[in-house]
């Protein structure tokens, strides 16, 4: 049940997120800034959806995927398709990697270490570690 719940919390945040980035009427501010945003819409679609990818689909699905964190933040002007496409490829590596794993794989200690320490996995399957802040960006760009 609690795996269930992990891919229906992650499902419903990235549907969201799609949600925001088709929200958009002009493209192209998807990857605009304004005072107080320090990085566009576009960029951090990109970079959720690395970290994604990294911290559950290689580290924990072992899909081979190789990040590029830098062109997270330095690619420009991706169509939004294409983020949508990668917003829906991510979303099938994230359940695919949940629906595989078992409820003592979530207790087990995280193969990377991200914040200097150890940790177990449970922290990489909360959502809003992902998507907090997504929700901002439509607020405050037209």
């Amino acid at each position: 049940m609690l795996l269930k719940t992990l891919i229906k919390l992650f499902n419903r945040d990235l549907n969201k997120l799609k949600t925001e980035v088709q929200l958009y009427k002009n493209e192209a501010n998807l990857w605009k800034t304004s005072k107080g945003v320090t990085n566009s819409a576009g960029n951090l679609c990109l970079h959720l959806v690395g970290n994604l990818n990294a911290f559950i689909g290689a580290a924990l699905g072992h899909t081979g995927y190789v990040r590029q964190r830098d062109l997270e933040f330095s690619l420009k002007n991706v169509p939004r398709v294409d983020l949508l496409n990668q917003v829906d490829a991510v979303m099938l590596t994230v359940n695919k990697t949940i629906a595989n794993l078992t409820v003592d794989d979530l207790c087990k200690e995280y193969p990377i270490d991200v914040f200097n320490e150890k940790n177990d996995n449970r922290i990489f399957f909360s959502p809003s570690f992902y998507t907090s802040g997504v929700s901002s960006w439509t607020n405050k760009l037209p």
